[in-house]
């Protein structure tokens, strides 16, 4: 299977190394910020470097779905796995068009509200998750998966 992991650098992209048993066996790309952090935890990893800030950031958002339009038409991966932020808008949208299956991981620390990653890419998702009882009266069809830390 070919997984690929979008996420934001920093806590975005910690939740999605937490699940390193189910992504490990599988051929991978990353796409994440070009960040301290991502570039040590993601060395020797596959990864696209994404544009950033994207949050109601415009031009980002276009060079992001042009990214994401290139990347998911030459690579196509089977499916699409992210815990936010910005940057995993255009890469849902767009995934129907390259066949690829969709999966978004709410944060763990916002439970009292939706966040504006998950609320513009839960429409688009095939299976959403979340990790409080409480984010399931905020996205309906959401699955409760549990903690992930």
């Amino acid at each position: 299977m070919k997984i690929l992991l979008v996420c934001s650098s920093g806590g975005h992209l910690a939740q999605l190394m937490r699940l390193e048993p189910w992504w490990a066996p599988h051929e991978r790309r990353w796409v994440t910020f070009e960040t301290g952090d991502a570039t040590s935890k993601l060395q020797g990893e596959d990864v696209t470097w994404a544009h950033h800030p994207t949050t109601r950031n415009v031009p980002n958002l276009a060079r992001n779905t042009a990214l994401a339009w290139r990347l998911l038409r030459t690579w196509r991966p089977d499916v699409i796995v992210s815990t936010g932020a910005g940057v995993a808008v255009p890469f849902f949208w767009l995934h129907r068009m390259f066949g690829a299956t969709t999966v978004y991981l709410e944060v763990f620390d916002r439970i009292d509200s939706p966040t504006l990653t998950g609320r513009l890419c839960q429409p688009v998702t095939d299976l959403f998750l979340v990790q409080w009882p409480e984010q399931q009266r905020l996205y309906r069809s959401s699955v409760l998966l549990g903690g992930v830390w």
